[in-house]
């Protein structure tokens, strides 16, 4: 009889940053028996095919400060702990893959007491507080860019790039763009990773007269919570909250303007799109700044604070590469030449080694 297949347990929730590289990865596994790991009410209960079962437990992150709030938090913590570890005997896993996020804590502490194998997941330049806290626990941590590797000393850190899905490695997927665009026009791709981008939108709005002045068309991507997204109105503006084949339109694009989350840069990055970064200002320890200046230090994009940022400025430096199509095209192999398209193959050999050894 043929040995049953190994059973590997993703723990990946929240936005598309986390969950994407994890999908990604599991159809590369398509050997494994694959659990999902995630969270009530949250993105994965959307985006986590209908092959992989789902677990949900119930955690959240915590706040700063002691207070009754997060005693609860605590209290679910410990719960979550317990829950995942029947989870991990009950289904009998042989390890744990996740790519951090408040789940991952749960995760790690059930895995590492019933003595599994942890792959860790960290696709930011600064990897955050659970990974570097958690990251010495795991057989290993796969790390989105090299600059990470200096933040975590004690942990094995493989550097194999961030996992995009399938489509973004498809060059000629442009063809598939089902947008009433011209062909000979140029592009401005705005959005704001999973959430969306109130404050980049508003700037974006300031700004398009002079960009349709100048012959470009606007695809703004503006995520579903922004109050104004329907309060302009052009022939060469086309507005929506999100938009499925990302892949197409970003190979389409002449120039995106994006905030600077890891799976949005890899995905800029893969399909070579020059871009004006406006790292999101509250993101965990201004980790978005550190991921952008791993792409303006090879001049693959620039990158503006947000508080600096107005729309004059934004408004002329767009105006500048619109009218410097070689400064783009370099911009664009530079963003190519730091990214792994193989990414969710390395990782996926990472995994099979570590499992393959217990």
């Amino acid at each position: 009889m043929a040995n049953p297949p190994l059973k590997l347990l993703i723990a990946a929730s929240g936005t598309g940053g986390h969950l994407f590289p994890a999908i990604a990865l599991a159809d590369k596994l398509q050997e494994y028996e694959i659990q999902w790991l995630g969270v009530p009410n949250r993105l994965e209960t959307q985006l986590v095919p209908s092959q992989y079962p789902l677990n949900t437990i119930s955690v959240e992150g915590f706040q700063q400060g002691l207070s009754l709030s997060s005693l609860r938090i605590l209290f679910k913590l410990i719960s979550s702990i317990f829950q995942v570890r029947h989870i991990l005997k009950a289904g009998n896993f042989q390890g744990l893959f996740t790519t951090g996020g408040y789940i991952a804590g749960p995760a790690v502490i059930a895995a590492r007491s019933l003595g599994l194998p942890i792959i860790f997941h960290e696709s930011n330049a600064l990897p955050g507080k659970v990974t570097r806290f958690f990251g010495p626990w795991c057989s290993a941590v796969a790390i989105g860019f090299d600059a990470a590797a200096r933040y975590l000393p004690n942990c094995k850190t493989v550097c194999v790039g961030t996992p995009v899905r399938p489509q973004f490695l498809d060059e000629n997927c442009d063809h598939s763009l089902d947008l009433p665009i011209p062909d000979d026009v140029p592009v401005i791709v705005v959005f704001g990773g999973s959430q969306g981008a109130v404050a980049v939108n508003k700037l974006v709005r300031q700004c398009a007269p002079a960009w349709f002045d100048a012959g470009a068309y606007i695809v703004h991507l503006t995520g579903d919570r922004d109050p104004e997204a329907d309060s302009l109105q052009h022939s060469q503006y086309i507005s929506m909250p999100f938009y499925n084949n990302m892949a197409a339109l970003l190979r389409r694009a002449n120039l995106a303007i994006s905030r600077s989350g890891a799976g949005s840069l890899t995905e800029l990055a893969v399909c070579g799109t020059p871009a004006i970064l406006i790292p999101y200002p509250f993101a965990a320890e201004d980790h978005q700044s550190f991921n952008s200046a791993v792409f303006t230090e090879v001049g693959a994009a620039l990158s503006f604070p947000q508080s600096e940022l107005t729309p004059e400025i934004l408004q002329q430096r767009v105006l500048g590469l619109l009218q410097s199509p070689g400064e783009l095209a370099k911009m664009g192999e530079k963003a190519r030449a730091i990214t792994y398209p193989d990414s969710a193959d390395k990782l996926a050999t990472l995994v099979r080694e570590i499992l393959a050894n217990g």
